[in-house]
């Protein structure tokens, strides 16, 4: 089975509302769909969804590495994964996005090919529901309460609480969502690398007495050392999350003793083998996981749900919530997600089939298709 044609593919998804976060409020998802088809005509698809302040490459730029890489691929053997792995970092180095979209494409083709699902091909999985976290952004204290009863109602028991610095304002956002919903939920709060280090002991301190479950990612991403000095005078346990950007980082982390919790995405990470890698090295450090980007389509929230299920170390409370957040998807049955909890099947390869009018509909003018 050789890969005959590449295509990438770059859409604009809009919300349902806009989402306020700590880089600010945003209204569209703007997502990366790559296919990939072999020479019989069998098709397999990935997405990649970055997110303006938080990822590194836009949709443009990840578009453009999957032009540069296709020409590497082309002719191999479509059910060659860690092949097809190789050869592209033999062409680019980086290029994470790009990568992750083109080899979430082969594993989806791959399942489709032999008729399993693509948690199967990575190992298997050992639970069969992946419950997911719910989200609560920069908002008012008072929306922040009526938000997480709204959530504790829908089914959901955990929660991420945004917080922007270190405000008067995001205690009151913490206090009033664990006055709303009491001990019924489990909740963790995500500073986005926006906290000074000499404040961040002292202001996570003062969120300590609300039973968080972590705190996350305080400090910019680069300063791991300051991770680690803050993991020290804290009583929460602490999660890195921008911070880990490949295995040097993570070998860092555990190095340093900087977190007790990791979260990967295949996005950032290059893909599922790479993501399923560093999460058996953080498990065999002692360190649980977070799964999940919490932007995305159908896709890619397939994908990061199917790591989920292979790996005990990954604890409840996946953050692959994106087609929550979305007014419309690319595939023809969306997944609804409304009860907090993503159900494994059987179905071959991602489990999603695409829609050739919502990607009409979707698809940015003037960031044409082409095909390599």
């Amino acid at each position: 089975m050789r890969i005959v044609a590449i295509e990438p593919i770059v859409v604009h998804v809009p919300f349902r509302a806009p989402v306020q976060g700590v880089h600010g409020t945003t209204s569209v998802q703007q997502s990366v769909l790559v296919r990939v088809t072999e020479a019989d005509g069998l098709e397999g698809w990935g997405n990649v969804d970055p997110t303006p302040g938080y990822s590194l490459a836009s949709t443009i730029e990840i578009r453009d590495d999957v032009r540069r890489l296709a020409p590497a691929i082309l002719g191999q053997d479509a059910l060659n994964v860690r092949k097809a792995l190789a050869v592209m970092d033999a062409t680019l180095g980086g290029a994470f996005e790009a990568k992750a979209a083109l080899e979430m494409a082969l594993w989806d083709l791959k399942g489709r090919a032999l008729g399993v699902p693509v948690h199967s091909l990575l190992g298997g999985r050992v639970k069969d529901v992946v419950t997911l976290n719910a989200w609560i952004g920069a908002v008012a204290p008072e929306q922040a309460a009526r938000e997480a009863s709204e959530w504790l109602r829908r089914g959901f028991s955990t929660a991420k609480i945004k917080v922007a610095g270190a405000t008067d304002e995001g205690v009151a956002r913490v206090a009033a969502v664990r006055a709303a919903v009491g001990d019924r939920m489990a909740l963790r709060v995500d500073f986005n690398e926006s906290l000074v280090l000499d404040r961040a002991v002292p202001f996570i301190r003062r969120l300590e007495s609300f039973g968080l479950t972590l705190v996350e990612q305080p400090v910019p991403r680069a300063d791991i050392a300051g991770l680690a000095a803050i993991r020290r005078g804290i009583a929460v346990p602490l999660m890195a999350d921008e911070s880990v950007t490949g295995p040097a980082s993570l070998i860092e982390i555990i190095r340093r003793e900087a977190a007790d919790l990791m979260k990967v995405k295949a996005m950032t990470q290059g893909g599922l083998v790479r993501t399923q890698a560093m999460i058996e090295c953080a498990a065999a450090a002692g360190l649980r996981v977070v799964i999940g980007h919490g932007f995305g389509l159908t896709l890619s929230t397939l994908a990061e749900a199917a790591l989920a299920a292979t790996h005990a170390a990954v604890i409840d409370g996946c953050e692959a919530v994106g087609p929550l957040k979305m007014a419309g998807d690319v595939v023809t049955e969306p997944l609804r997600l409304d009860a907090g909890a993503i159900q494994l099947t059987d179905a071959p390869g991602l489990g999603a089939t695409v829609d050739p009018d919502a990607l009409k509909r979707y698809q940015v003018p003037g960031a044409e298709r082409g095909r390599a």
